[in-house]
């Protein structure tokens, strides 16, 4: 009797497991979602071939295949789970050890990579900022790239400036540079009523972190340090942190 795989055989094979588990049962539920016809069903139960059917099977799951080999482990995870088994993205964070913005992520950027937009999916422009900015406190640069629009741009205003922030960025290499490993000390505010961060010096504010954020991508940041901007700044908690126009 063969041995059992260990557990570290089996993390070290996660990638051609996930491939393997996630092409058969998305099989399965595009088999489940396409009925044959009432006439169809009848005549296949009495002269249906078990060859054409391994032939369509395996015509489907290869084509299936090249899909998956697309997305990472994570993403195909996210993405079958989701989109096949409507899971929570909650749910789907656990069992990725995760958050479930992070979690709705990949399960937007594997949606994207095969070719199938769902809008609704798409995060809320605080789960963009709190993303972008967990990021940047764990150094994490590739995910900071994935995050920042093509065309990102980084200013300051003279208040800003003065205090020590950059003029002007206008790389996403270098905005993601620039950025990897800081923001710290960033706490989550609203910034007129837009979801922002700041850096508080002694229980008072010193720098807002103005984001503009569009398609689930990071624009602009502006550093702000104007008094009456400042003044205006509202903190937000970590675990609620909605504006006005984030979704439901």
């Amino acid at each position: 009797m063969a041995a059992a795989v260990s557990t570290d055989q089996q993390i070290a094979h996660l990638a051609g497991w996930l491939t393997t588990v996630t092409g058969r049962l998305c099989l399965d539920r595009l088999r489940a979602k396409v009925p044959l016809p009432e006439e169809q069903v009848e005549l296949d139960e009495h002269v249906g071939d078990p060859a054409d059917e391994v032939a369509l099977a395996d015509t489907v799951g290869a084509a299936l295949q090249v899909v998956l080999d697309r997305l990472t482990p994570a993403e195909r995870v996210a993405f079958v789970l989701h989109d096949t088994f409507d899971f929570e993205f909650a749910t789907i964070a656990e069992i990725l050890s995760t958050t479930p913005a992070a979690a709705r992520k990949l399960g937007s950027r594997a949606r994207a990579k095969v070719g199938q937009p769902a809008p609704e999916d798409a995060l809320a422009d605080w789960e963009v900022v709190d993303a972008f900015l967990a990021a940047a406190r764990g150094g994490d640069r590739s995910r900071l790239l994935g995050l920042l629009a093509p065309d990102v741009v980084v200013a300051g205003d003279a208040a800003a400036v003065a205090m020590g922030t950059p003029v002007r960025i206008a790389s996403r290499q270098e905005v993601a540079q620039f950025f990897n490993g800081a923001a710290k000390t960033a706490l989550p505010v609203f910034v007129e009523e837009r979801p922002g961060a700041a850096w508080v010096h002694r229980g008072e504010v010193k720098v807002v972190f103005d984001f503009t954020v569009a398609a689930a991508s990071v624009t602009r940041i502006e550093f702000r340090a104007e008094p009456a901007v400042l003044a205006g700044v509202r903190r937000r908690r970590a675990d609620q942190p909605r504006d006005r126009s984030a979704r439901g």
